[in-house]
């Protein structure tokens, strides 16, 4: 990252002593200031869920692009550089635009005390609005209804993907009240493409659809996508498509497959827009096989993939994606955040790995200790748990007793971004 874009950054994270404290009233005060950015955004896809957002975003982005069209994309947290988060009309926020945008954003709040996902987030909108594009696709930070993105009176979608348990401290302890906090991105009388979901979840969003006059449009209501014959067959009332299997590893990137058709079609795209949303969708860190790097050579022969999945039902995913991979045994690399539960997330993948080396994330405050995740590692059950120094140190104590396996590094974005960092 560049130094001068990079100081600046570091300034905003000290506008505010919580890193996340979900109100909009201080995003709305510098939206103002800034004269309403984001009331001339392109239309908006607004995506929230607890599972497949980065996933799902990144196959609607491929489909539309395929059409020619523009999109800017608001994504996080990013993996290695800042600019990631903001793609501009298909591009990478460059490094001067970026700063021109965080140094007005500084200068229009002042010290007043702000987060430093609501100051970047304005941003964002700022630089998005300032270039012509035909569409913008919105990640959601955290939750929904209080998010610093759900700012958008009017979005052309509201899409929420599976909603499972993660982030209690800020949204609940409860399936139905983290499943209110991600309904609250419906407006009024605006579509919402709803994946597949846990009934007492469903139960809410259909409630607040209803309070809203929000149409929806549910996956097993309305539309159905499932795997046959190695192919992804979507059902909608426009009828069936033969798609080709998602680019993207695993079972759970059916369902985001699904979950992007499913959006695509209510855009009014056609079927090769989503066919290019399956075949072309890139997205780091979710069942990425390195193929080159210190990582690689340190590994000797034996694959080195890299999982960012972090709560229990990532671990399902990650475990069933590694269940179809031709066979060769499993070694983990596991480092993670003390705000999750790692036993939740490893405990699926016990019985599809062979053995577990547990690793401090360096540089982040909140990490678990490497003893502490091997603590987690034992109580969900895996018997060979044992600490590393590094991801490095790892790897090589993994190839010195299992030369031809197939290691995974996982449990973490903030881990995954440090790695493809080092790992060139």
């Amino acid at each position: 990252m560049s130094a001068h874009s990079d100081r600046v950054l570091e300034r905003l994270t000290r506008l505010h002593p919580k890193v996340i404290d979900l109100e909009l009233g201080r995003t709305e005060r510098l939206l103002a200031a800034l004269g309403h950015p984001e009331r001339r955004l392109p239309p908006v896809i607004h995506v929230a869920g607890t599972n497949g957002k980065g996933s799902t975003i990144a196959m609607i982005r491929a489909g539309l692009e395929s059409t020619g069209a523009r999109v800017h994309v608001y994504t996080s947290p990013h993996l290695a550089r800042f600019h990631e988060r903001i793609r501009i009309a298909g591009e990478l926020i460059s490094e001067d635009r970026l700063l021109d945008c965080l140094e007005r954003c500084e200068a229009a709040n002042g010290d007043v005390p702000i987060t430093f996902f609501e100051v970047t987030t304005a941003a964002a909108f700022l630089a998005m609005a300032e270039t012509p594009a035909d569409w913008t696709l919105l990640e959601v930070g955290l939750g929904g209804e209080f998010d610093a993105t759900n700012v958008i009176e009017r979005p052309r979608l509201s899409v929420i993907t599976p909603v499972s348990v993660d982030h209690q401290q800020y949204l609940g302890e409860t399936l139905p009240e983290i499943a209110a906090a991600k309904a609250g991105i419906l407006k009024r009388g605006c579509l919402g493409i709803i994946a597949r979901q846990p009934a007492e979840a469903l139960e809410v969003i259909e409630a607040r659809a209803a309070r809203m006059l929000a149409p929806l449009m549910v996956e097993g209501q309305d539309w159905q996508v499932w795997e046959e014959h190695g192919r992804v067959a979507f059902l909608d009332p426009q009828g069936l498509l033969d798609l080709p299997l998602p680019r993207l590893i695993g079972a759970h990137q059916v369902e985001n497959a699904g979950t992007a058709v499913a959006a695509l079609r209510a855009l009014g795209m056609d079927e090769t827009a989503c066919l290019a949303a399956l075949a072309e969708a890139e997205w780091p860190a979710r069942m990425q096989r390195l193929r080159t790097g210190p990582l690689v050579d340190a590994a000797a022969g034996a694959e080195v993939w890299l999982d960012g999945g972090h709560n229990p039902a990532a671990g399902v995913a990650l475990a069933e994606a590694l269940g179809r991979l031709p066979g060769r045994p499993v070694h983990l690399v596991v480092g993670m955040l003390r705000t999750k539960d790692a036993a939740g997330f490893l405990r699926p993948l016990e019985p599809v790995a062979r053995s577990l080396q547990g690793v401090t994330i360096e540089g982040e405050a909140a990490t678990l200790s490497a003893a502490e995740t091997v603590a987690a590692a034992r109580a969900a059950g895996f018997a060979a748990a044992h600490e590393a120094a590094g991801v490095e140190a790892a790897i090589r104590a993994i190839v010195a007793d299992a030369p031809d396996c197939r290691i995974v590094i996982c449990g973490s974005l903030y881990l995954a971004g440090r790695v493809l960092r080092e790992n060139g």
